[in-house]
């Protein structure tokens, strides 16, 4: 059931990247602007941040197994939509009702939390999220190789029909779950904000990946441009090569739920955040030679990737210690943030490569990590002086 679990939401997962190393053929195609360009993969994004506010919280009120269902079925009509597409209009419409309907994917993890004990959590949310992750990192270079070989068309066609068969495995495949909570709809949202509220730990979990995941979604909006362009000049199936080492970064997951399980994540987190702001330093580094520097940004992928890749789960394991009765909620609404930090990282990523360039690009991603290492040293020195409870 955990294999299931993983490799279901890395595809769920994976429609939301898809586009992102397809940027340049898709505002193409549809006759969008450079500087607008970042709003295929924004909107995808807002979309996923709308889902994950107001549908994931269902999780904690309906029979997930129907949710999910009915998710996927919508976001296979949408995936087909895009196929088809041939206006900005029409296609940016379809990315936000793939967002929307992609948050299946956050209804699952929580089912794996609820299916696991309570020792062995945050193992079982790594190993899920690895699958995640790992949907996240081969979807950008399957959709730069089949791009190059067909269309950028036949990637979302292709996408359309396995989410409507992935739709039918887990229909007899997953378990019924049904919450116990007989709350209204309107009582379940109108709790968000009191749960984010009275949960620092939410808080803060949520602010340090929305840093680290707004650099993420900045890297990988503003990277397949980079080397395309005159820098690198790379085909889209060299981009796709390149996307596809970063998928090393998934090692990390794993690795951080065990730490997380041993009571070590306060550390953990700085060193994740300490990758994110390495994975921008690298490139900087601007040596003369094109393959000198092209070996430091796939470096710098890898390093990235694995910082992300990390903190995800140790937010996931931190929030799921909190109640299974809201368990839902809580991953909707840590989503949620890290995904508008994504929004804006992506959104902000195309426009200052197309007015600034390269350098500046990296440094805006460089300070995302940053500023939520300075609030995590907030939380160090509450430790330190013994003022919150260690996760």
């Amino acid at each position: 059931m955990v294999l299931l679990l993983a490799a279901a939401s890395g595809l769920i997962v994976a429609n939301l990247y898809y586009a992102q190393t397809l940027v340049g053929p898709i505002a193409a195609a549809t006759g969008l602007s450079a500087g607008a360009a970042g709003l295929i993969v924004t909107l995808t994004q807002v979309g996923y941040t709308l889902g994950l506010l107001f549908i994931v919280p269902l999780g904690d009120l309906l029979e997930n197994r129907r949710l999910i269902v009915t998710a996927l079925a919508a976001t296979a009509a949408a995936l087909a939509v895009a196929a088809f597409a041939t206006s900005a209009p029409v296609f940016l419409a379809a990315a936000l009702a793939i967002g929307l309907g992609s948050v299946a994917a956050q209804v699952l993890v929580p089912f794996a939390a609820h299916l696991s004990h309570e020792s062995k959590r945050g193992h079982t949310v790594g190993k899920v999220v690895s699958g995640l992750l790992l949907g996240i990192m081969l979807a950008r270079p399957a959709a730069s190789l089949i791009a190059d070989h067909t269309s950028w068309h036949v990637v979302f066609a292709g996408a359309a029909v396995l989410i409507a068969a992935l739709a039918i495995v887990l229909r007899v495949k997953l378990p019924e779950r049904v919450p116990h909570s007989r709350t209204s709809y309107p009582k379940l949202i109108g709790s968000l904000w009191t749960l984010f509220r009275t949960t620092p730990v939410l808080r803060r979990r949520a602010a340090y990946h929305a840093g680290l995941f707004g650099s993420f979604s900045l890297f990988w909006t503003v990277v397949p441009l980079a080397l395309a362009g005159p820098m690198f000049g790379l085909s889209q199936t060299g981009i796709a090569i390149f996307a596809l080492v970063g998928m090393a970064g998934a090692i990390a997951s794993p690795v951080a739920g065990r730490l997380a399980d041993a009571g070590h994540s306060l550390p953990a987190t700085a060193a994740a955040l300490g990758l994110g702001i390495a994975g921008f330093a690298l490139p900087l580094l601007v040596p003369g030679s094109r393959h000198v520097a092209l070996a430091l940004l796939v470096i710098a992928s890898i390093v990235l990737d694995m910082g992300v890749a990390a903190n995800l789960v140790l937010g996931q394991r931190a929030i799921f210690t909190l109640g299974a009765e809201v368990r839902s909620r809580l991953n909707g609404l840590y989503f949620a943030v890290f995904f508008a930090g994504g929004a804006v990282g992506s959104a902000l990523g195309g426009w200052v490569y197309a007015r600034y360039g390269w350098h500046a690009a990296l440094l805006a991603g460089m300070a995302m990590p940053a500023a939520a290492l300075l609030y995590w040293l907030g939380e160090a020195l509450e430790h330190a002086a013994g003022l919150v409870d260690r996760q």
